[in-house]
């Protein structure tokens, strides 16, 4: 199962590197990382998506706490959040499919950033399983290359799963 970790620390030289040597040494793969500053100055907002069974990121957590800057750690994996993600997408788009291109990308609510003669670049904000759907969408174009953000998440103070929403809605 992928936990999704949201760490607080103290926005100092090393912090990254002091963490990113914790998973290595316990051979951790970080599968998504973004890192930036967080509501009060001085504090970052690390936000990690990481493989594992639940015993093994809850020794991991308690591991992160021993490490001095690191002020408080989340597991979020379950907390009704707000995710997203940001990607650049540059496709294949010729003055022959470039339309059917634009008129997918609407569909994603993504942005052309810039246009060529014979490619387009898109910028798409959303959660991750958009990402990989516009993806699917587009891969018949040619993808030329892909830039994409870690997740950055948010607890919800109102409580909402939308995610427990969403099947509910796929039921009825």
């Amino acid at each position: 199962m992928k936990h999704t970790l949201s760490v607080l620390v103290e926005d100092e030289a090393g912090v990254l590197t002091r963490i990113a040597g914790l998973f290595a040494r316990r051979g951790f793969n970080i599968e998504s990382l973004a890192v930036g500053q967080a509501e009060q100055g001085g504090i970052s907002r690390i936000t990690m998506v990481i493989p594992g069974d639940d015993r093994s990121i809850e020794q991991l957590t308690k591991q992160l706490y021993k490490l001095i800057n690191v002020l408080k750690v989340q597991d979020i994996t379950t907390t009704p959040c707000v995710e997203r993600e940001l990607m650049l997408i540059k496709v294949n788009a010729t003055s022959s499919n470039r339309s059917e291109v634009i008129e997918l990308s609407q569909v994603f609510r993504a942005r052309v950033v810039d246009i060529s003669e014979d490619s387009l670049t898109l910028e798409v904000v959303g959660d991750p399983g958009k990402m990989v759907a516009i993806v699917q969408v587009l891969n018949k174009f040619g993808i030329r290359e892909i830039a994409r953000t870690g997740k950055i998440s948010l607890t919800r103070d109102s409580g909402v799963n939308t995610e427990y929403l969403k099947s509910l809605e796929v039921k009825a």
